[in-house]
């Protein structure tokens, strides 16, 4: 794991999640990992079979759904911004907008997605505090919000984090757990 001076710690056992605060961290990347930490504590007693679960009306499952919040915020905040992503950019193509499961992911992958759910959001914090995103070109999103900033990508990331909070929400309730 990167270790930065403002790097948190962060570790899974089982399912049970651990993690140091950060001593200073932009306030908006805090909120991004403290939603991630809650969205994994909200998710930590399904099993495999339910997180690969497409429940009927939907599209995709609650493990694609992570990994979509993985790939789209390593895509707003770095890709825009030409700053090289730390996830690859493989693992970003399976998780971009319009893209659904393309099967079973098993329970090592699993574990490993919640461990770079949270990698990802760390080492944003520190490229942050290196000062990785002076520029950002002006772009507008989907939703016709406009980006002049990385603040102002951080903000969008948490709506957007919000939003498929949302659908993970509603996708553990099909499953009656």
């Amino acid at each position: 794991m990167p270790a930065g001076k403002n790097a948190l710690l962060f570790r899974l056992a089982g399912n049970k999640l651990y993690k140091k605060e950060p001593k200073n961290m932009n306030n908006g990347i805090e909120r991004i990992q403290k939603t991630r930490i809650h969205l994994l504590k909200l998710i930590e007693d399904l099993n495999t079979d339910d997180l690969n679960k497409i429940p009927v009306g939907f599209n995709n499952n609650i493990v694609w759904n992570i990994g979509h919040l993985i790939a789209s915020q390593q895509s707003i905040c770095y890709l825009r911004t030409g700053v090289q992503p730390f996830v690859d950019e493989k693992y970003l193509s399976l998780y971009k907008p319009g893209t659904k499961p393309l099967g079973i992911l098993p329970e090592a992958d699993i574990l490993l997605m919640k461990e770079l759910f949270l990698e990802a959001i760390e080492q944003f914090g520190t490229d942050f505090d290196a000062g990785l995103f002076s520029t950002c070109p002006h772009w507008t999103t989907g939703y016709g919000i406009e980006i002049h900033n990385i603040d102002d990508a951080i903000n969008f990331d948490l709506f957007h984090e919000g939003l498929h909070r949302g659908y993970i929400m509603a996708m553990r309730r099909t499953l009656h757990v």
